[in-house]
């Protein structure tokens, strides 16, 4: 589904199960998205900083990933925006964002948030 300008947009990978999971509540419900694969696309600067503004940078990172573990960022200082620009998939997904407004993981009340009043 294509989003217009500054429409929702859900950051993931294909394969993972709680991206497809995002994709079918909002196609349920009839929400139009842009899905923003990491593993072809990355995440833009000014993406990732809206998404950290919004969640806090100490959200952004899938700490229990094994990428995470196997780049060994859990013994040394680093800034988590700067990996998450070097390596898209060490985002902790689903990000679900709408503008300055963004939820991250597999979170169906926040997402609930994206959706028109009735």
């Amino acid at each position: 589904m294509e989003a217009e300008a500054m429409g929702l947009q859900i950051f993931g990978t294909r394969k993972s199960a709680d991206t497809r999971k995002a994709e079918r509540f909002f196609r349920e419900r009839g929400v139009p998205f842009q899905l923003i694969d990491l593993s072809e696309t990355g995440i833009s600067p000014g993406e990732l900083r809206s998404v950290a503004k919004a969640v806090g940078r100490n959200s952004l990172m899938d700490v229990d990933g094994a990428r995470y573990a196997a780049a060994g960022l859990a013994h040394i200082d680093h800034d988590p925006e700067e990996e998450i620009l070097n390596d898209p998939l060490l985002l902790r997904t689903p990000v679900v964002r709408d503008g300055a407004r963004a939820v991250i993981g597999p979170d169906v009340e926040g997402w609930k948030t994206f959706l028109p009043a009735r």
